[in-house]
C-alpha cells in the first residue's frame, strides 16, 4: 500500500525545469558539435527525449543522442530475487573524444551512475563525461558522485521514494514523493 503522494514538480514546473536544463547545456556546450546525450535505461531515456526536443528547437539542428542499458554492469545484478531484464542499448555513433552528458531521472545512492560510467566506457573514451539528473536526492550517497546539471534537489528520508512520471507512460508529466509501506 502506498502512502499519499506529494507532488514535487507539476506538469508546468517539470516543463520549465527541462527547458532551463536545456539552456544550461547550451551555455556549456554551445552548438553541441562535439557533445552527445546518453540516457540511462530505463527512465533516463525519457529525460533525454525531452531535452533533445528542446535543444533541437532552440539550436535548429539535430542533437546526437543514445540510450545505454546498464543491467549487466550493476553491482546488485545477481542479488535480486526477480531477475532483471536487459533493455536495448542504442549508441550508433562513436564516443571517442566526444563530450558526453550522461542523463538519468533520479540521483540517489550513485550506484546507477557508477554502472552507467562502466558501461559507457565500453563504447570508447570520451574527452569528458558530465552528469545531468532531473532530481537529486541529497544525503543518501553510497558513492562520491554528484551531478553537473540538476533539475531540482530534494531532501528525502531513506523510507521515501521519488518517481518521475511521464505523460506518455503514466498519463501526466510530474514528479512525486511518496512512502512505501514497510511490508512491500
Amino acid at each position: 500500500m502506498l502512502m499519499e503522494k506529494q507532488i514535487i514538480l507539476n506538469p508546468t514546473h517539470l516543463d520549465l525545469t527541462l527547458k532551463r536544463l536545456s539552456h544550461e547545456l547550451i551555455e556549456s556546450h554551445n552548438d553541441f558539435s562535439d557533445t552527445v546525450l546518453v540516457g540511462l535505461q530505463p527512465r533516463g531515456i525519457h529525460v533525454v527525449t525531452r531535452l533533445k526536443s528542446y535543444l533541437e528547437s532552440i539550436l535548429g539542428k539535430e542533437i546526437q543522442c543514445g540510450n545505454l542499458d546498464i543491467t549487466f554492469y550493476r553491482d546488485d545484478f545477481r542479488r535480486r530475487e526477480k531477475p532483471m531484464i536487459p533493455s536495448i542499448t542504442n549508441i550508433d555513433f562513436s564516443l571517442e573524444n566526444k563530450r558526453v552528458i550522461l542523463v538519468d531521472d533520479v540521483l540517489y545512492t550513485g550506484r546507477t551512475i557508477r554502472s552507467g560510467l562502466d558501461a559507457l566506457l565500453t563504447f570508447g573514451r570520451p574527452s569528458k563525461v558530465e552528469l545531468l539528473v532531473l532530481i537529486d536526492r541529497r544525503y543518501s550517497r553510497d558513492l562520491p558522485i554528484q551531478a553537473d546539471y540538476v533539475g531540482k534537489t530534494v531532501d528525502t528520508l531513506v523510507s521515501e521514494r521519488v518517481s518521475v512520471e511521464w505523460k506518455e507512460l503514466e498519463g501526466e508529466d510530474k514528479v512525486v514523493l511518496f512512502t512505501k509501506e514497510s511490508n512491500e
